[in-house]
């Protein structure tokens, strides 16, 4: 599903205007990014939880030359399915 389908499911689903769904959508992603950056945890009861993680240097290997390289530290989204939806699929 891509943005554009999840927004003409919205204004078909809500009877709202595919424009008022638009602005919706967009304003759901932009708190939902806005609370990430901030490192929140959302949870979105029957769906799941977002959560921002933080990942530590550690050593890698390069697979062409075999040596050993340092990765970086990180932050990464992961994403926790809830109950409800692990139940319908």
């Amino acid at each position: 599903m891509t943005k554009t389908d999840l927004i003409a499911q919205v204004a078909a689903n809500t009877e709202m205007s595919k424009k008022s769904a638009e602005q919706a959508v967009n304003a759901v992603f932009e708190a939902l990014g806005k609370a990430m950056t901030e490192g929140e945890k959302i949870s979105i009861s029957g769906f799941g939880t977002f959560e921002v993680r933080e990942r530590a240097e550690r050593q890698g290997i390069n697979p062409r030359t075999r040596e050993p390289i340092t990765i970086a530290a990180s932050r990464s989204i992961v994403f926790k399915p809830g109950k409800s939806l692990k139940d319908t699929l």
